[in-house]
């Protein structure tokens, strides 16, 4: 069905003001009234990573939450209902008590596409259940460089498995049907090359937010593909990038916003910028405003500036710098996704599904995580049959600070923007737990972080990886194991007891010593909150299936290290069974 007659005939019933207002989304952190909705007629509502409700981190909480934004928006002159967003990347992460799945860098190494939709799907219900519509999901992005601390956001380092990846979560999210109420409009993110900024050139002199510098053909071979993908699945939104191509910010590019993206890929849908990326276009904030707009950019997210916002693009229409056209062309567009999504039916209703509470972090919800999980393992190393354990044994070891830790285990984008150790969310299961639940009456399971009181067990299980962190500060450059890790493995291997180490990472890390000091070695990435995925693996009610998503290097030297690579430590696709 064809939405452009009545988002036409809605548009021509607009006031600039209305318009403008469409093109605006606030974030809750910093919306001073919530009458600023009316007031500023606002077309979207988000919440950034840390922006939570103010009467706490529930899912009741949030329900209401969005729920009065809505009631707001319906009491402007048009009625036009809020498009509201947030980051549900690997679950709906935001709210304590979601199912938190594995981060794409794990899922990747399923290349399972219907177990991926599946994921998408429960993602998407459990976002409907606090009465939200939008999730910006999912990053489609191609990392070349591990270095990078988005790593985990990406599939894979290939664009083709990126690709198949990237269109099945479009399809979960978004069902065959935009006004499916169990589904939520998609955000392929971030068009397109930020997984190729080379190292120096992003903040802080790293990768993130930086420059890609390649010529057409490479960018298309590598990062355009997916967009492709995501287009021909359907996808409502896509967000542009915060880095630069060949030095100039896509967000402000047209050649690639307007010429490549809606021109040659053909994509009907809007495109939202990213968390105050309009503003590095131009270090003036009202050209800023005009290059972007101009480039193609049709909503943008001005979390604290959003009355400035208003202010200044009114002004750039009416000093002619902005034409008209391209307002219309970008409400126009607003409005069929709205369309699509039936937020403008006569008879829409902008509150929850009540029903949805009972699956939000439901047992079967969290059985496809545990699925995604188990899946997701990788076997890089399996030395005399060292795996999988017996359940009968006498006793267990389990050391290492990520073996009971929820927050490791998610990483970042998990309750808090960069993550946090501990006990950050409810309902999940640590691969501590997990062990114990799994084994016999008769098996002992000890524990110590340092890998100290492993003498005597008949096996021992080492968890090592990286502590949580998100965009701009999760960029790395040496990949090492952490000291303590290392010396956890060590104290462990000095009891003479075969040791499996398990590693929680967002990217493949340098192993050292650990390579030869460990019996077995399992990639488990960021898991998530289904620790029992771990389980089913170690023991053998699973056998390992996951294939590498990326190429694992033997030092630092070696990076960027891509498949084909002369000598990696274990080549993409890698991946051992029992």
């Amino acid at each position: 069905m064809s939405f452009d007659a009545p988002a036409r005939d809605l548009l021509s019933r607009m006031t600039l003001a209305e318009k403008v207002g469409q093109m605006t989304q606030a974030d809750h952190e910093f919306i001073k009234d919530p009458s600023d909705v009316e007031r500023f007629m606002l077309g979207s509502v988000l919440n950034g990573g840390d922006s939570d409700p103010s009467s706490g981190n529930s899912m009741q909480s949030w329900r209401a939450m969005a729920e009065m934004y809505q009631g707001h928006a319906a009491r402007t002159r048009l009625r036009i209902p809020l498009i509201y967003g947030i980051d549900a990347v690997h679950g709906n992460n935001n709210v304590i008590g979601a199912v938190v799945f594995p981060h794409n860098v794990g899922l990747g190494a399923t290349r399972d596409v219907e177990l991926v939709r599946r994921a998408a799907e429960v993602t998407a219900e459990e976002t409907r259940a606090i009465g939200v519509n939008w999730a910006f999901a999912p990053c489609v992005c191609v990392p070349q460089d591990i270095r990078w601390g988005r790593t985990y956001e990406g599939f894979s380092e290939d664009p083709a498995v990126v690709s198949e990846l990237g269109a099945a979560a479009v399809r979960g999210l978004q069902g065959s049907n935009l006004r499916d109420p169990l589904r939520v409009a998609a955000s392929a993110k971030h068009f397109v090359g930020d997984g190729g900024t080379a190292v120096g050139s992003g903040i802080d002199k790293q990768l993130d937010q930086g420059d890609t510098r390649a010529d057409s053909a490479t960018l298309r071979r590598l990062f355009l593909f997916p967009y492709r993908a995501a287009v021909d699945a359907g996808v409502a939104t896509i967000m542009p990038s915060y880095s630069s191509w060949n030095g100039v910010k896509v967000s402000g590019d047209r050649h690639l916003l307007t010429e490549v993206l809606k021109g040659e890929l053909g994509f009907q849908g809007f495109l939202i910028s990213d968390y105050r990326a309009v503003d590095q276009v131009h270090p003036d904030y009202k050209s800023a405003i005009a290059i972007s707009i101009n480039a193609g950019m049709d909503m943008v997210m001005v979390p604290d500036r959003y009355a400035e916002f208003i202010t200044k693009l009114t002004e750039l229409v009416n000093e002619g710098r902005v034409p008209m056209s391209r307002i219309d062309d970008a409400v126009a567009r607003i409005l069929r996704v709205k369309l699509a999504m039936g937020l403008l039916d006569p008879n829409y209703d902008f509150h929850a599904d009540r029903a949805l509470e009972a699956r939000f972090g439901s047992r079967e919800h969290r059985a496809v995580a545990r699925q995604a999980v188990r899946e997701s393992m990788v076997l890089l190393k399996n030395e005399r049959g060292t795996l999988p354990l017996s359940k009968s044994s006498r006793r267990i070891h389990v050391a290492g600070r990520a073996a009971n830790d929820i927050g490791m285990q998610a990483g970042g984008w998990t309750i808090f923007w960069q993550g946090k150790a501990g006990d950050i969310t409810t309902g999940g299961t640590t691969i501590l737990s997990a062990i114990k639940q799994a084994v016999g009456q008769g098996t002992q399971v000890s524990y110590s972080v340092d890998g100290s009181g492993a003498a005597g067990a008949d096996a021992v299980v080492v968890v090592v990886g990286e502590a949580p962190y998100a965009e701009m500060r999760g960029d790395k450059l040496d990949l090492s194991l952490d000291a303590a890790d290392r010396a956890a493995v060590s104290n462990a291997r000095a009891a003479g007891v075969p040791v499996t180490v398990v590693v929680i990472s967002g990217r493949p890390l340098l192993l050292g010593p650990v390579l030869d000091e460990a019996s077995a070695i399992v990639a488990a990435w960021l898991p998530g909150t289904e620790g029992t995925g771990v389980a089913d693996v170690l023991f053998g009610d699973y056998k390992p299936s996951g294939k590498l998503s990326y190429t694992w290097p033997r030092s630092m030297g070696q990076l960027p290290l891509r498949d084909g690579a002369s000598e990696p430590l274990f080549p993409f696709g890698f991946g051992l069974t029992y």
